[in-house]
């Protein structure tokens, strides 16, 4: 099911009418996600007690409507007596089964509901902020997590069924001291296991989870469902689709069935708890790690996003460039042609490659299309603060500012957004949206105010290869023609804020995609971090590219020798960690695709310039072989 953040209300509409599907369809037992009711990422919200209440108001709801029909979901369990270590009333991620209009479960243990045992405290995920776990609850009680790691026993249709109830992380015990469904099953027997979950879609995760899943059902012998649910949550700065993907493994660890992803539906399906589900031949999940998938993360993420915050109309500056041409396209298949009006803003470094390419694209499109230039403006700008005297009012000496040719390209970049698309996007009736990718997020190559405005980055967690690619699978699979003009994929890529990156000239960018993509993705992307100690010495072993994953080769073509080397990493690395941070806490929402997005997933101080001790010692090694 669509899970809506915060809207105990609708999401119990949304189950009481899945729940008269069910019956209709005859169903004995139906499961919804995990905490469907109030929504996963709601941020403070679990401080309001008048939440709370809501909350389990609308639990009793779904509980009363439980009569001839078994139902499983997920909402927030509160203890009114006792206290979370924050003082506040204890919250527990609960997992519920109702019959015949009660709660179930509490024979064998402390409540009528089972709650969440592994908390996880990664990526976006702050479970322990607000929830108490298992692993609190057990030695408070004088006892083991195993021990209270219970089946819940229930009758279905006149039969003893004992299901293994665990929610979300639960099913990823891997790294945790704990086995979840592995106590579970050793306090059984356990006819069924159940994963009810609230999981956000990540490029490649569905497959992980498969293994994950199958490897755990194949110790156990035991079927498992793993329901998740769709729609789209936040955390503020970053904004995670939920591909839902609820899926059926049979006793041998085979999927059986599974849900279409981001799509709302009520699957049924017969599972025979004497045969394991084996009587059920495999069936073969799609696999999530392609564009396809990046493609339908972005598409859902957008419409959902932005129906929830009430945008119906964008406006987009067109450069002709290829990020402008990508987010073009993709809001264009969400809101519709005649509610995109995209704008080109020439200034006197814009060539006339890249205006006719804006104007193709809008007519490709069929959008809304206007050219505004700015150089009157800039001028005028760059004229007012060069002319205008500032006064020392200490001593009453006047002087005068100069604008320098970095600053003016700023200055360009402000204009563009805080004036043109701004104005525009209120004259339009709608938002503007920031075009940044995720390579230059990294390095902060991009204008605080200006081209980092907007209210949302749809692209900001794609490395620049992505758009790229993104690009040629917008044209060839989704708009089945070339609406992304072949040359805007061609030419290199350019801010056009100057001379030095005359694009006709083949001047571009200062970043070298396929290779600093990959260092980039390095530093923030990869589970364990890299930092530049790490990157010297895979360099000074000569394993560099093997690492990082680009072309083999790129360093020795890039860099003649190691003084280039490492001036170039410490360009970027004092970026990444000084003024790119600053800009990114001020940066639009991101639309998280990959294993860790800019925002909330990926925490960061303003801390300034950190290297080790043991990069000055390799440094100062492969200086002196010079």
């Amino acid at each position: 099911m669509e899970v809506i953040p915060g809207r105990p209300d609708l999401n119990t509409r949304t189950m009481l009418k899945m729940l008269e599907e069910a019956r209709m369809r005859q169903a004995q037992i139906a499961i919804f996600p995990e905490m469907c009711i109030p929504g996963y990422l709601i941020g403070d919200t679990w401080e309001q007690q008048a939440f709370l209440r809501d909350c389990e108001r609308h639990g009793r709801i779904i509980t009363e409507a439980s009569h001839d029909l078994c139902v499983l979901f997920g909402n927030v369990g509160i203890d009114w007596d006792k206290t979370g270590d924050d003082g506040r009333v204890r919250k527990y991620n609960a997992f519920f089964i109702a019959q015949n209009g009660k709660l179930h479960g509490d024979e064998n243990f402390p409540y009528p509901f089972r709650i969440k045992t592994l908390q996880p405290n990664y990526r976006e995920f702050d479970d322990t902020r607000h929830f108490y776990s298992l692993r609190k609850l057990a030695p408070e009680l004088g006892k083991s997590v195993e021990d209270m790691l219970q089946p819940v026993h229930m009758n279905i249709a006149g039969e003893s069924v004992n299901l293994g109830c665990i929610l979300c992380e639960d099913g990823w015990s891997e790294d945790y001291s704990v086995k979840t469904i592995a106590a579970v099953h050793q306090n059984g027997p356990v006819h069924l296991f159940v994963n009810i979950s609230a999981s956000p879609f990540t490029l490649g995760k569905n497959n992980k989870r498969n293994r994950v899943f199958s490897k755990q059902v194949e110790s156990t012998s035991v079927p498992l469902i793993y329901v998740n649910n769709v729609g789209t949550q936040n955390n503020g700065k970053t904004v995670y689709t939920f591909d839902g993907f609820s899926t059926v493994y049979n006793g041998k660890g085979e999927i059986i069935d599974y849900c279409q992803p981001f799509t709302q539906t009520l699957k049924c399906i017969d599972l025979d708890l004497t045969q394991k589900g084996e009587d059920h031949s495999p069936v073969t999940v799609p696999d999530d790690r392609g564009m396809d998938s990046v493609y339908q993360a972005l598409n859902y993420g957008i419409d959902k996003f932005a129906r929830s915050i009430g945008i119906e109309k964008v406006v987009i500056g067109a450069s002709g460039g290829i990020d402008s041409a990508v987010s073009a396209a993709l809001y264009t298949k969400v809101l519709g042609p005649e509610n995109i009006l995209l704008v080109n803003m020439p200034s006197i470094y814009n060539s006339p490659t890249t205006k006719d390419l804006a104007a193709k694209l809008a007519q490709n499109l069929s959008c809304q299309y206007t050219v505004m230039p700015i150089q009157e403006s800039v001028d005028y700008t760059i004229k007012q603060i060069n002319d205008t005297p500032v006064v020392n009012l200490k001593n009453g000496r006047q002087f005068n500012l100069t604008v320098t040719p970095f600053a003016a390209e700023n200055i360009q970049a402000r204009d563009r957004s805080s004036r043109v698309l701004a104005g525009l996007a209120a004259a339009f009736g709608g938002g503007f949206v920031c075009n940044a990718n995720k390579s230059e997020m990294t390095v902060g190559y991009s204008t605080l105010y200006g081209d980092l405005g907007g209210f949302l980055a749809a692209l900001a967690d794609l490395w620049k290869h992505q758009v790229y690619a993104l690009a040629g699978y917008l044209n060839e699979h989704i708009y089945q023609r070339e609406v992304i003009p072949q040359k805007t994929i061609d030419i290199v890529p350019s801010a056009e804020l100057s001379f030095d990156q005359a694009v006709e000239q083949g001047k571009g960018d200062p970043i070298f995609y396929p290779y600093h993509d990959y260092l980039f993705h390095a530093f923030m992307e990869d589970w364990n971090r890299s930092a530049p100690e790490d990157i010297l010495d895979w360099y000074r072993q000569g394993v560099l590219e093997e690492k990082i994953g680009c072309q083999p080769g790129l360093t020795k073509q890039l860099f003649p020798s190691a003084r280039e080397f490492i001036a170039d990493l410490e360009r970027w690395w004092k970026l990444y960690t000084g003024m790119a941070v600053a800009k990114r806490i001020q940066a639009p929402p991101v639309l998280a695709v990959s294993r860790r997005a800019y925002g909330f997933d990926h925490r960061e101080a303003q801390n300034g310039l950190l290297n080790t001790a043991r990069y000055f010692e390799l440094k100062e090694q492969l200086l002196n072989t010079i």
